[in-house]
């Protein structure tokens, strides 16, 4: 998302978004300065909060209610960050393999010959020693 889209999608100020999230202004504050949130700015300096922030700051309430102290809050958010990040790129790799699998199994086509087109050597066939002359 860039930044003109998170811009876009910030539209609370801080009091609206604290009250929906039911925390207090001064908590949003100390989750930005510990840099579990990034709202968007105005070009006056005033935070927006957007959805994603929101649902953002409710996960971390989600983990400090259940015993996680801020540090380990953003352990938490920056390892979800980079699995989510290793999913997407196991999932392209697994893309990547099976674009790579379908194309030699393609090339194996072109290259194999049904077996009624293929040339049959003759030998001529060898008569038997033993029988003899008759």
């Amino acid at each position: 998302m860039t930044t003109d889209d998170r811009r876009a999608r910030a539209v609370y100020v801080i009091s609206v978004a604290a009250e929906l999230a039911g925390v207090h202004p001064q908590t949003l504050r100390v989750y930005e300065r510990k840099g579990l949130l990034d709202p968007s700015r105005t070009q006056g300096g005033s935070r927006r909060f957007s959805e994603e922030d929101l649902d953002r700051l409710r996960h971390i309430q989600a983990l400090t209610t259940g015993g996680i102290n801020l540090q380990g809050v953003r352990r938490v958010l920056e390892l979800e960050a980079e699995v989510a990040h290793l999913r997407a790129e196991l999932e392209a790799t697994r893309t990547a393999a099976r674009e790579a699998v379908a194309i030699t199994h393609r090339q194996y086509r072109r290259d194999l010959v049904p077996l009624n087109q293929l040339p049959v050597p003759t030998r001529p066939q060898r008569r038997s020693s033993q029988g003899g002359a008759r």
